[in-house]
């Protein structure tokens, strides 16, 4: 699903990445740390100058001596201390995960002046911070919650700062594609060519900080692991239990929080329910710490008939929905649409699986005091439904002709399921 590692991934400069750190240019001074040469030898850029636009047209399709991330210098970006104002700014605010942050703010914050910011993370978390707040202030809102999930569970000074940094760089690789991917823009309603933009991040974030930093091989390898999911469902590469390091499990679990967070006005019993609507997709010992904040948070009203409704009707159409995957079985004549169709029936099931487990598929058994949960399991199953129909395409890839209608049609009916 991702290319292997390569000593010169980043031997040209990433197109989007460099527009972002020259749009943040016009705010921050970002300077060459030294003279700039391509692979045989001209001087593209000279030391000291600041980056403008005539760089962009220099680069084009030049291989360089040395990554362009390594070269420059943002002089007035992101220290320490801002990165200190930035975390206090997020502790004023009124969020879901402010009850949970602020229990233990004193132990995560005194971290965060001792976090090292390697040259390279600094410039691109600078650049996010001035072109793209929204994924800076994610990152912070990351470096936060690792941080209180690890001090929550008495980890050492050395444990807490590694949770941090991985929490602070694990969405960089986003910088290295189309911004219209990003998953602050578009995280809950991506369409399928979106998403096959996306799911890269994390293995070019991996190689980015590898490559161009020193920072630990654990905080690497979280990064590459932050959206994956211990039953194999996740991405990039659908790892399974064991394979995910125990920082990628923590991490796991704090993108997808965040994720559902995102908007205005979501209840954290929406990320509650998202960590536990399938059952084994994430760690529990991580888990536990967001349900039991969910669950001592006042819970919004839900109107209990209403919702009776809408759950009796979704249970329909799930049932439909793995009864269409089931009847690929007769179409399914290539190994591509076979596997597309296994791995279809293998989610399908798992999210019967949760949804049964939830005790509200029957719409007899909501009642009011658990009507504001088996709102958010309704609109978490949703959200399931397009991810299922996001990677049921992906695995299939390029059908014969003969054989995309089939496939249409399943996904047709997981995509416009809330339709």
């Amino acid at each position: 699903m991702t290319a292997p590692a390569r000593a010169d991934s980043f031997s040209t400069a990433n197109h989007h990445a460099l527009a972002t750190i020259l749009e943040a240019s016009q705010t921050k001074s970002i300077i060459a740390s030294r003279d700039i040469f391509d692979i045989a030898g001209t001087k593209l850029w000279a030391r000291d100058q600041p980056v403008s636009g005539a760089l962009q047209r220099k680069l084009l399709d030049r291989q360089l001596r040395n990554p362009l991330e390594t070269c420059l210098l943002a002089e007035d970006g992101i220290t320490a201390q801002t990165l200190l104002e930035s975390a206090e700014q997020l502790l004023a605010r009124e969020t879901p995960l402010t009850a949970l942050l602020r229990a233990h703010a004193k132990k995560v914050m005194a971290q965060v002046p001792h976090l090292p910011l390697h040259s390279v993370a600094q410039l691109l978390l600078t650049a996010g911070q001035a072109s793209r707040p929204e994924s800076f202030d994610h990152a912070v809102q990351a470096m936060a919650l690792a941080g209180t999930l690890l001090a929550a569970q008495g980890a050492t000074t050395a444990e807490l700062r590694i949770a941090m940094l991985a929490g602070l760089l694990h969405d960089l690789g986003e910088m290295y594609i189309d911004p219209r991917y990003g998953e602050a823009d578009a995280n809950r309603s991506l369409d399928f060519v979106s998403y096959q933009q996306l799911v890269v991040h994390p293995h070019v974030g991996q190689l980015l900080i590898a490559q161009l930093t020193d920072y630990p091989g654990a905080v690497c390898r979280a990064i590459a692991e932050h959206h994956e999911r211990l039953d194999g469902s996740g991405y990039p590469h659908g790892l399974w239990r064991d394979d995910v390091s125990p920082l990628g499990r923590m991490l796991a679990v704090v993108e997808a929080t965040l994720g559902v967070l995102r908007h205005e006005g979501v209840h954290l019993s929406r990320a509650s329910v998202a960590l536990r609507v399938v059952p084994d997709e994430f760690d529990l010992a991580w888990v536990g710490r967001i349900v039991d904040s969910a669950r001592a948070a006042p819970a919004p009203q839900a109107n209990a008939a209403e919702i009776r409704i809408r759950l009796g009707r979704l249970d329909a159409e799930l049932q439909a929905a793995f009864d269409a995957a089931k009847a690929l079985e007769s179409s399914a004549a290539s190994p591509a649409l076979r596997g597309a169709r296994t791995l279809a029936l293998h989610l399908l099931g798992r999210l019967r699986a949760g949804w049964y487990s939830s005790g509200l598929w029957s719409s007899d058994s909501v009642a009011v005091q658990n009507a504001a949960e088996a709102d958010a399991i309704e609109s978490e199953l949703l959200f399931r439904l397009r991810s299922i129909e996001r990677a049921t395409r992906l695995r299939a890839g390029d059908l014969p002709p003969d054989e995309a209608p089939a496939l249409d049609g399943l996904c047709q009916r997981l995509s416009g399921i809330d339709g």
